[in-house]
């Protein structure tokens, strides 16, 4: 699984490629071995019969493989459907299992949809009180913010290891330190920096963490909860006691081997120094586009404790989604939303402070896998032309 990415097929004649952090391209190592599963190794990993066996191996070999990308066991990867779904077991497992009256949750403004929408649904059918931490103007929480929410009923603290919108790295090693000394469990989203960023559990003092697969290079639709031996949660999907009795359902062996297998190539990436490489293309092309547009370009979250792969930038005197709307050369995300034809701005860049107009003009180019010099000269002279007054 080491060596060089083999060439991807779906990114041969298209735009250049800048939303690595919105999906990955299938790698084509991962197609490869999760097709057998789909075809001839049909069994049920449960099944006692030679059918079962080899599908029964492969998934016990694809957890080891996932628990070999944070430091885990692979006893303590649970396999979940969606890297939302992970984030509800956590949350709604860790609350429930608690057994209190009044459970407590804190969490920070940046945080995913999947947690922040998760608490309220514990507000409003479990009674939990939640406790939404604010954010710095580079998007970090103060681990004296934390500590100061910390009480007696706090059951769970989760905060994500990196932003998806701006990349930014929260001190998460602190944060659950404090979460600890007070008796909490930690639940860490790392969809966004699973494979990007060296991740071990132990060194993180983590007991939950949610990893995702079609972040990094495999398909939807496979994801995979660390779950610390010892902590007792809830299970989210009733049934016949799959996944150590937490998420019930024949396991999808296909999936689970692309997310092992993802997993591997990841952890050979990591240790062959992909996010220094990632990180040279990202800075060129802040470099690029900063020349090009000489005053007019702002970075949105930390110039260092960020992603390798992750530029948010804002361009004075133009919308995000009216930039990308004029360089069709080049795909990309804005953090706005759109309701019926009135933008928003990101509440992310919001929740950092950024005034309206500097977060309706930002835009998010994620690089990858697959990124080239070339693309990053071609992004800056066609983004460049776009914002270029007329």
């Amino acid at each position: 699984m080491t060596g060089t990415a083999p060439p991807h097929p779906g990114l041969a004649d298209g735009p250049v490629y800048l939303d690595y952090n919105a999906t990955t391209p299938v790698d084509p190592r991962v197609a490869e071995a999760m097709l057998p599963h789909l075809t001839d190794l049909f069994g049920n990993p449960s099944s006692s019969h030679p059918y079962g066996a080899e599908p029964r191996a492969a998934l016990e070999r694809a957890r080891a493989q996932v628990a070999g990308l944070i430091g885990a066991r692979p006893g303590e990867i649970v396999f979940t459907a969606s890297g939302s779904e992970a984030d509800l077991l956590a949350l709604r497992g860790a609350v429930l299992a608690a057994g209190r009256s009044r459970p407590h949750v804190i969490t920070q403004a940046t945080e995913h949809p999947a947690v922040l929408e998760s608490c309220r649904a514990l507000e409003r059918l479990h009674g939990a009180r939640v406790t939404v931490l604010p954010v710095d103007g580079e998007g970090l929480v103060d681990p004296c913010a934390l500590a100061g929410a910390l009480d007696e009923d706090t059951v769970l603290v989760s905060v994500m290891a990196a932003n998806n919108e701006t990349g930014a790295l929260q001190p998460i090693a602190e944060l659950a330190a404090l979460a600890h000394e007070n008796g909490a469990l930690f639940h860490c989203d790392a969809a966004q920096a699973a494979g990007k960023i060296p991740l071990d559990v132990g060194e993180r003092d983590v007991d939950l963490l949610t990893v995702v697969g079609h972040k990094m290079y495999a398909p939807k639709g496979t994801a995979a909860l660390y779950v610390r031996e010892g902590v007792e949660l809830e299970p989210v999907v009733y049934g016949g006691g799959q996944e150590r009795g937490l998420r019930a359902g024949t396991e999808n062996t296909a999936l689970a081997v692309a997310l092992g297998t993802a997993a591997q190539v990841a952890a050979a990436d990591l240790a062959d120094g992909a996010p220094a490489r990632v990180a040279a293309l990202r800075d060129a092309l802040h470099r690029r586009l900063t020349a090009a547009l000489p005053g007019r370009v702002h970075l949105n979250g930390p110039r260092t404790a960020r992603l390798p792969n992750t530029l948010n930038v804002s361009i004075d005197g133009v919308l995000g989604h009216e930039l990308l709307a004029a360089a069709p050369q080049i795909a990309a995300s804005t953090g706005s939303a759109c309701h019926s034809g009135t933008h928003t701005a990101s509440p992310v860049l919001t929740a950092m402070g950024v005034d309206r107009e500097r977060a309706l003009g930002a835009v998010r180019l994620s690089l990858g896998r697959w990124s080239t010099t070339a693309d990053t000269e071609t992004a800056a002279t066609v983004l460049g032309r776009a914002a270029a007054p007329r």
